[in-house]
């Protein structure tokens, strides 16, 4: 053989040998897409509509759509949310270009809407199937195939919010994030493994040696792609760049004091992240000055500052090696470099100083507040002030969970002998992802991709103790054909096969069993939800904006200017996108915790007008100016419909007052004959939310029913209850429309005479779309002069064109009475939304 030969030989030799472990992962990610697009018909529904998962998913195909109507230009302000203000887009641009360039090349050029929702709805499952591959490298690197095998099996059935987020349907960014920081960790791990075997030094890039330096320049090249992509997912990136220095640091101390070089580090590090800073600079907005949740400078920054920290740390180690320095002053003198640099930052830009100061307890510490009501940014370990496991076990297993502690803390314990640079990588890696998981248990999806990791680690261990290699290599050697597998299985030794058991049994049977019991879909918008939305874009006036137009921003200091027809629709924060999406209206408040309104540091802070202020109003005057107080326009409210759900009177009540931070009163001990039992007080049945949604808005003058979705069983009849109960009530204990949508009107000025302070009262029997009746009354007393004067909010002549078409309304005229005498009102639809006076 030729020594041409040899290096193609080898290939083949190594193509061979790699092969059933390509063809094993390959299997693998196909079985992660089949787990992921188990629940499909709860996406794709019989009629045709295609019912994508949660909020966010609805507003990235919101993103989609307009990309595809204007490409290849994007949206990056919104004021169809967020009225009268809209929001800056943070989500980054990566995750719909590339929805938007698959549908483009599926479609030639012209693909159908049903094609974009069905490549919207199969992205997520896609990207979540592709993680078993970046998986399987990390874990192949760290602990051998059989642990990258071990790694993506876990990660494909890997439950929780891993396999939630990225389900059919679950059209959002967060698959993205954990494929593409997964790549960059496995890339960035292959380059330091690669710069280190080859002595990487830097004499080697001065002197154009291309032979030591090609491989690893290529690995830390991709490395800074896939950082960029991640970044491009989510703007909050930064945290891995994070992960990175801290892993850069204690590397360069571990090799300082062994005496080793780091150029190896240095190099793959300064690559890296001058990749990723000359990607990311087209997509900053410099108007955004220093801000970690949209491309600004802030990400420039923080990446030339990542290049210029492995610049740094390593011409510092090659001057503690030439000066022949004590090796534990090297922490030393990087801890002062680190105080010195965030004093120059302080003096220099404060903004970016605050920034980088606060950053580690947005992330990493425990919300309070409003904030501390967001399902996803909870602790995973606090229900409450009480610590648990359980949200812990539930996306990891029980199994899963202590395995990658047991993992990390092998980990660490290698540190005291020989680490390799994978092994302190993961180690840090893990570290600080369990540290995010702490404050914030929307990080579970990362963590999931450190317990696969890890447990597979610990499981290639116990594989090693039963000299798992030695099967290999027989296997290796002499099966040619399946004929030779019978006689392999001769050489099985007891032990080996416990060990796979116990692997079975304990970390890969787990993950199955409750991916299997998770994959079932969601409900999530329900369907009151997506009728009350599809109701709202038929029933109401176009408030005169342009659905899929790409609008500019307004300048600093300016508002975005309306068309006199815009009006927002009232509802909480977690609904915003649904009555944006499906319903192509504007909402005051989002899912971005846009328009809630509120306290955020102090009780002594000034109540902002937003959707918390305005359903803890505790009168309809108050809560009217909230609703005047939200648009400038000192002649126009914000909000002309306000939307309920019976979740929001009854289990998320709760979460409002926690925005304004005044929480008190909202509940009283009262006995009931067992025990005392929190229940709702005089302050809930006050609030606004409890007199639209439990009340009907019975009473108010300027709030009318408008719709109704049909009954469901809730905790509204309880609540009823009670306040049949506690306040003498007389209100029909039974579930109303689960969805009910108000309008905020004028009100027609009834005016009359009686005799001098005479109780008057009007009523009128409202009848729903679903056929329910419910009572609807005022009473005043007349002035000395006996004048009276009510304003009422519905019209008994029903709607008109060009406004709300409702299927709620009085079923006859008004009853006036006082005294002996009674009478009947009839109102127009003008008069209602004119203001106008009827006289009696």
């Amino acid at each position: 053989m030729s020594s041409q030969d040899r290096p193609v030989s080898s290939f083949k030799d190594k193509m061979k040998s790699s092969l059933p472990y390509t063809l094993a992962v390959a299997i693998i990610g196909f079985v992660s897409l089949w787990v992921r697009t188990l629940p499909s018909d709860t996406v794709f529904l019989s009629n045709g509509f295609v019912k994508f998962t949660s909020n966010d998913a609805w507003y990235h195909i919101r993103t989609l759509n307009v990309l595809l109507e204007n490409y290849p230009h994007r949206m990056f302000f919104n004021p169809m949310t967020n009225y009268p203000y809209g929001s800056y887009i943070h989500f980054g641009p990566l995750f719909d270009q590339m929805m938007a360039i698959s549908s483009l090349v599926l479609g030639l050029g012209n693909p159908s809407a049903a094609l974009v929702n069905t490549v919207g709805a199969y992205f997520p499952a896609v990207l979540g199937a592709l993680t078993v591959i970046p998986v399987y490298y990390i874990g192949k690197y760290l602990g051998g195939h059989k642990a990258g095998i071990l790694a993506a099996i876990l990660i494909a059935f890997a439950p929780g919010q891993f396999l939630a987020r990225s389900i059919i349907g679950f059209t959002d960014h967060h698959v993205a994030e954990s494929l593409f920081s997964t790549f960059f960790i496995m890339f960035f791990m292959l380059a330091l493994i690669s710069a280190k075997k080859k002595g990487l030094r830097f004499e080697d890039v001065f002197n154009k040696r291309f032979n030591v330096v090609k491989e690893p320049l290529l690995y830390s090249i991709m490395a800074g792609v896939m950082y960029s992509a991640y970044q491009l997912s989510w703007p909050g990136a930064s945290l891995f760049e994070l992960i990175v220095l801290a892993y850069a640091i204690l590397q360069y101390i571990l090799d300082n004091f062994r005496n080793e070089s780091s150029d190896y580090l240095g190099f793959t590090g300064i690559i890296t992240f001058l990749v990723s800073t000359i990607l990311i600079l087209p997509f900053v907005h410099p108007d955004m000055g220093f801000s970690l949740y949209y491309y600004s400078w802030f990400h420039v920054v923080t990446a030339l500052g990542a290049m210029a920290g492995f610049a740094a740390l390593s011409f510092i180690e090659r001057e503690f090696k030439r000066k022949q320095i004590k090796a534990y002053y090297y922490p030393l003198v990087i801890f002062g470099i680190c105080v010195l640099g965030l004093l120059a930052a302080k003096v220099v830009s404060p903004s970016l100083y605050t920034l980088i100061i606060n950053t580690p307890n947005t992330v990493f510490g425990i919300q309070t507040g409003g904030p501390s009501t967001i399902g996803e940014v909870a602790s995973m370990f606090y229900s409450g002030n009480t610590f648990t496991l359980s949200k812990a076990f539930s996306n990891f297993t029980a199994t899963g969970f202590f395995a990658s502690l047991f993992g990390m803390f092998i980990l660490a314990a290698n540190m005291f002998r020989k680490p390799r640079p994978q092994e302190v990588l993961v180690l840090v890696w893990s570290v600080f992802i369990f540290l995010a998981i702490y404050g914030q248990n929307r990080f579970a999806y990362y963590y999931s991709i450190n317990v696969s990791v890890l447990s597979a680690y610990v499981g290639s261990l116990l594989l090693d103790k039963v000299k798992w290699n030695e099967l290999d290599e027989k296997f290796k050697s002499t099966v040619k054909s399946p004929a030779d597998i019978p006689s392999l299985f001769k050489s099985v030794k007891v032990e080996q096969v416990i060990a796979v058991l116990a692997i079975v049994i304990f970390l890969i049977y787990p993950v199955y069993g409750y991916a299997m019991q998770q994959a079932v879909g969601s409900n999530d918008p329900n369907g009151p939800w997506l009728e009350a939305s599809m109701w709202l874009r038929s029933n109401t006036p176009d408030p005169g904006m342009d659905y899929n137009a790409v609008y500019e921003a307004p300048k600093n200091g300016e508002l975005f200017k309306y068309p006199d027809a815009a009006y927002g629709v009232m509802s909480w924060w977690d609904y915003g996108h649904w009555i944006e999406v499906i319903g192509h209206r504007m909402p005051n408040a989002n899912p971005f915790q846009a328009g809630i309104g509120g306290r955020r540091g102090s009780i002594n802070e000034e109540n902002q007008p937003g959707a918390a202020t305005f359903f803890t109003a505790q009168s309809e005057a108050e809560a009217s100016s909230v609703l005047e107080a939200i648009d400038p326009a000192p002649d126009k409210a914000g909000s002309r419909y306000i939307m309920s759900d019976a979740r929001m009177a009854t289990e998320i009540f709760g979460a409002m007052p926690a925005w304004t931070l005044d929480t008190e009163g909202y509940t009283q001990p009262y006995w009931t004959g067992s025990g005392y039992q929190n229940l709702p007080s005089t302050r809930y049945y006050n609030s606004m939310e409890s007199r639209l949604h439990i009340l009907d808005g019975n009473g108010l003058k300027q709030y009318r029913m408008v719709y109704e979705t049909e009954a469901y069983q809730t905790q509204e009849v309880g609540y009823k209850q009670v306040y049949n109960f506690i306040f003498n009530g007389n209100l029909p204990e039974v579930d109303t429309g689960y969805i009910k949508i108000f309008e905020y009107v004028k009100g027609a000025k009834i005016t009359g005479t009686a005799s001098s302070n005479e109780t008057v009262k009007i009523s009128a029997t409202i009848l729903t779309g679903q056929g329910r009746t419910f009572n609807y009354s005022q009473s005043t007393t007349s002035d000395s002069e006996g004048r009276y004067q009510f304003t009422v909010p519905y019209s008994t002549d029903g709607p008109i064109a060009g406004q709300t078409q409702f299927d709620t309304a009085p079923s006859g005229p008004y009853v006036l009475s006082y005294g002996s005498t009674t009478k009947e009102v009839r109102i127009s639809e003008e008069a209602v939304l004119k203001g106008e006076e009827i006289k009696v």
